[in-house]
């Protein structure tokens, strides 16, 4: 239906009008369609190529625009222009599943990518998180295996529990995020209704070179952090509306229900990682509020959708080496490999001008040395090297660095040193027991047990068992009972032949 405005003219992406938008260019009515129709090639040409590789892990996902506002005052912490009192800032932000391709439901059972990126005025920061203040592994010498874990076999091309269990069993340090996964959070009711975390510690330095430890999390105005879907809710959903978790974000904002989450700062001083009971930097362990209470920064506010989803949301790029005067990197192994591996991905993805795609652009000139390279659009000027003598940009060695930390030792590979609480069970069995009631406790169980009866084979099935007996010795005897019951007492996983009838 017409809205009363002309439409404008069709025409090629060199800008030239389109005579139809019907009609290829053929020899007569009947006759055949000649090669000289640069339109209808540029049309099919430009489909053929329409896609570009996915992410490998959180390829599925969706997202908005927004603003950032500061509320409270942290300025003793950082000298970040974007923290300081009153900055307001504009936003992109993305929100995913980890394990899932680009076509997958919204409702499996995974954790959730929480990333935002920040355009300001000292360019662009970026925090890619998730809706779980933890993570699986921690060191990045085993994300690579724990991705192929949760995707697909190889020889069937299907997921498979059996590897996700097998991973895990073998990987005790994944414990306090499973009890997450397994639990409501596993599931989110919607992108808006759940927390994000950067899991990950940060560093910051204010004006006066004073350094700090920190931990951001991002807690929803619309709830909790809490809600979920049940197992059967996000089946039937994964079923009947595989984009749900996309539409519920597009169609609020559409509507006018802007979401909203509260900035909160965790802050360590810097000496205290030095002798704190644990790892500060592990990422498998989060900072008890006790210690360490949230402190607010300001509000965060999703309030403009795409209006190019390719383009401004399946291009953005969110990179934790974007890190902006007055915030830096830590210790965490992780982090610092994700310094690295994220930009490499977006290389090899998008080609390596990724930055000049404007959702990835920063809203600052950029005085830099790169040049040239596949897809480069934004001209460079000479001269194109440094150190130069004729006016080109200079490095500011005044400003100060917050990701410097102090470090000595020889060369090795080894695990973290271990502290005097430093374990992989306690902090999962204080989630399971402390943080979650007894019906959360009952969902987790029917969680584990309708997982662990999907094909898991016996000897990883027994390694669950005493898995989450680790974390928690009531649960894991329920988890062992209800899946033994269902298997009507056998030793074997559903579909598993034996030991003793492969033996013959």
């Amino acid at each position: 239906m017409s809205n009363g405005k002309k439409s404008p003219p069709t025409t090629t992406d060199a800008g030239i009008p389109v005579q139809s938008d019907e009609h290829s260019l053929t020899v007569g009515p009947d006759g055949p369609i000649v090669l000289n129709d640069h339109y209808l090639i540029e049309q099919m040409a430009n489909f053929n190529r329409e896609r570009i590789p996915e992410r490998q892990p959180h390829a599925k996902g969706g997202g908005a625009f927004g603003h950032f506002e500061v509320t409270g005052d942290i300025s003793k912490y950082t000298h970040a222009k974007v923290f300081q009192p009153g900055a307001k800032t504009d936003l992109v932000v993305r929100f995913s599943t980890v394990a899932g391709e680009r076509g997958s439901p919204d409702t499996w059972r995974d954790p959730r990518g929480f990333s935002v990126k920040l355009y300001t005025e000292d360019g662009n920061f970026d925090m890619v998180g998730n809706n779980t203040p933890v993570f699986f592994v921690r060191d990045p010498m085993k994300f690579q295996q724990f991705i192929r874990s949760q995707k697909r076999r190889a020889d069937n091309d299907m997921r498979d529990h059996d590897m996700q269990w097998d991973f895990w069993t073998l990987s005790p340090e994944s414990a306090h995020q499973v009890a997450y996964l397994m639990g409501d959070r596993g599931i989110p009711r919607s992108w808006r209704e759940m927390n994000g975390y950067s899991s990950h510690t940060y560093s910051m330095v204010n004006a006066a070179g004073e350094r700090f430890w920190v931990k951001f999390h991002f807690h929803t105005v619309q709830g909790d952090g809490n809600a979920y879907l049940s197992q059967d809710e996000a089946d039937r959903l994964a079923g009947a509306d595989g984009d749900y978790h996309r539409r519920d974000l597009f169609g609020a904002i559409a509507g006018g229900d802007h979401p909203s989450w509260t900035l909160k700062l965790q802050v360590m001083p810097y000496e205290d990682a030095k002798t704190y009971h644990i790892n500060p930097f592990d990422l498998t362990k989060v900072w008890p509020h006790a210690d360490y209470p949230l402190i607010e920064v300001g509000k965060m506010t999703l309030d403009r959708n795409p209006t190019d989803f390719h383009t401004q949301i399946e291009q953005a790029a969110f990179e934790p080496n974007n890190m902006v005067p007055g915030i830096g990197l830590s210790p965490d192994k992780m982090l610092m490999a994700r310094g690295f591996s994220y930009a490499d991905a977006h290389r090899a993805r998008l080609g390596v001008n990724y930055k000049e795609i404007p959702v990835n652009a920063p809203k600052v000139e950029t005085h830099s040395y790169t040049k040239d390279g596949h897809g480069r659009t934004v001209p460079v000027t000479d001269p194109v090297y440094a150190p130069n003598s004729y006016g080109g940009p200079a490095a500011q060695s005044d400003v100060p660095e917050a990701g410097l930390w102090h470090a000595d030792g020889d060369l090795m590979r080894s695990a973290y040193t271990l502290r005097e609480d430093d374990d992989d069970w306690s902090q999962a069995h204080a989630l399971v027991r402390d943080v979650m009631d007894d019906a959360a406790r009952e969902r987790l169980v029917t969680n584990v047990t309708g997982h662990l009866l999907d094909g898991v084979s016996e000897k990883v099935l027994q390694r669950a068992f005493d898995y989450w007996k680790n974390i928690d010795e009531e649960v894991g005897a329920e988890i062992e009972k209800q899946v033994r019951d269902e298997l009507g007492g056998e030793s074997k996983a559903p579909g598993m032949a034996s030991a003793e009838s492969i033996e013959g």
